[in-house]
């Protein structure tokens, strides 16, 4: 079994090393050059600035120009890679002058950044989910399972190919799954509460986990296990938010300003063109014109909660481990269709928890994973 392992980890290592050797996002293309250089320069900023100014405007941080738009656990990870960009190389982060960076040298060391990423936390995460599954539902299918996680193209293609950092959210939130499937309640609430201070997307994926935690929480056989497991997830949830978020707490003019970054209403319902509700409908009833931004945001949350609500109660009331994952998946999918601003890389959101989901339903979840990738 390890042999079989270490051969499919060897495999989806060799296969995203290929795929980094190609162009990416924006290569060379001035002046914004794509989410590259978006990720690049984030380095740039965090490395060069004091933590206060990383989401603000001003003279050395445009927000214009790629401006950090992610919660702070992402910052951090920028921060991260940028000192060990500027230990490796100062010219990679040199603040203004490094706008644009492509050398060779330089695509190597991004490259490899993920390529860190996807060995150290998405593959570990998700082989820690597929021994999960199997344990959970008496199954025999994990190496199946880590075959499909660790060799699904979209991740591969978004992260590897195009270049992002997907698999850190992804591998956190799987591995908030494994917990949950594992028992391990308080594992799990800190595992996703990191996942989504990388990644607000993981909203596509909250209200499974506090409809089932609240249940295992309730379901205590005495009021002094049901006030401990309480406190202790309200406690990790909320120290790791106070932690992460610690330089803006001293201001709500700063907090407020990070929230306004992670959720653009200005944007609009879409930039581009995804294949959700609002994009279809926008082909013959142009929503931009009919409804301001604001009024769109309050229909998309409306609309979204009006689809996530019944299957989060059944689940709350049904509380079986097969059933979160089928809300994981049901969850997701009504995010991606109803909700604002929607990216297509938002489609690996689903696609987690329909590989999750394949011991039931092999075929069609299959063919989801498949036409996912055209969304």
């Amino acid at each position: 079994m390890m042999s079989e392992l270490a051969a499919t980890a060897f495999v989806a290592i060799s296969l995203r090393s290929i795929i980094s050797l190609n162009s990416f996002s924006g290569n060379n293309k001035p002046p914004m050059f794509g989410d590259y250089e978006a990720q690049r320069h984030w380095q740039e900023v965090t490395v060069n600035l004091d933590a206060k100014q990383w989401y603000t405007n001003g003279t050395d941080n445009n927000l214009q120009y790629w401006g950090l738009d992610y919660p702070p656990l992402t910052a951090y990870h920028s921060y991260l890679m940028g000192h060990v960009a500027r230990s490796y190389n100062s010219s990679f982060v040199e603040l203004h002058t490094s706008r644009g960076i492509e050398t060779k040298e330089h695509k190597s060391f991004m490259r490899l950044t993920v390529l860190a990423a996807d060995a150290f936390v998405y593959l570990p995460a998700i082989w820690a989910l597929c021994v999960g599954s199997d344990r959970s539902f008496q199954s025999n299918i994990k190496q199946l399972l880590f075959v499909l996680f660790a060799l699904y193209p979209g991740q591969v293609l978004i992260d590897n190919g195009h270049f992002q950092y997907n698999n850190i959210s992804l591998g956190l939130a799987a591995a908030a799954i494994a917990a949950v499937l594992w028992n391990k309640h308080y594992v799990a609430a800190f595992a996703f509460t990191l996942a989504l201070n990388y990644k607000q997307m993981e909203l596509y994926h909250a209200l499974p986990f506090f409809s089932y935690l609240l249940w295992a929480t309730l379901s205590q056989k005495s009021f002094k296990s049901f006030a401990i497991q309480l406190t202790t997830i309200a406690g990790i949830v909320l120290t790791v938010f106070a932690i992460l978020w610690l330089p803006w707490l001293q201001s709500m003019d700063a907090a407020l300003q990070v929230l306004h970054r992670l959720f653009p209403i200005g944007r609009g319902v879409f930039e581009d063109k995804v294949a959700n509700a609002w994009c279809s409908i926008n082909v013959i009833f142009k929503l931009k014109k009919h409804f301001p931004n604001n009024q769109m945001a309050l229909i998309c949350l409306g609309t979204t909660l009006l689809t996530v609500l019944p299957t989060n109660i059944i689940l709350f009331w049904r509380h079986s481990k097969s059933m979160f994952l089928l809300t994981l998946f049901n969850t997701a999918a009504a995010f991606f269709l109803f909700s604002f601003q929607v990216h297509e890389k938002s489609i690996l959101l689903i696609a987690l928890p329909a590989i999750c989901l394949f011991n039931w339903w092999p075929t069609e979840m299959l063919w989801f994973l498949e036409n996912g990738i055209d969304a």
